[in-house]
């Protein structure tokens, strides 16, 4: 659980420097980093979620 917290933190310290690189630099490539790793982050949250609903209910 202690890995899953430190992956979180850093996902959401990775966006959020993308996005001060995207504000600092005006370049839209950081912004669309941003997107897609925020897009992955809650893919992956989606997936866990499901496997854990699923073991309450098997």
């Amino acid at each position: 659980m202690i890995a899953l917290r430190l992956l979180v933190i850093l996902t959401a310290i990775a966006i959020a420097v993308l996005v001060a690189g995207y504000l600092l630099s005006g370049d839209r490539r950081y912004l669309n980093w941003a997107k897609r790793g925020l897009l992955y982050a809650a893919a992956a949250a989606l997936v866990f979620f499901a496997i854990l609903l699923l073991e309450r209910l098997a």
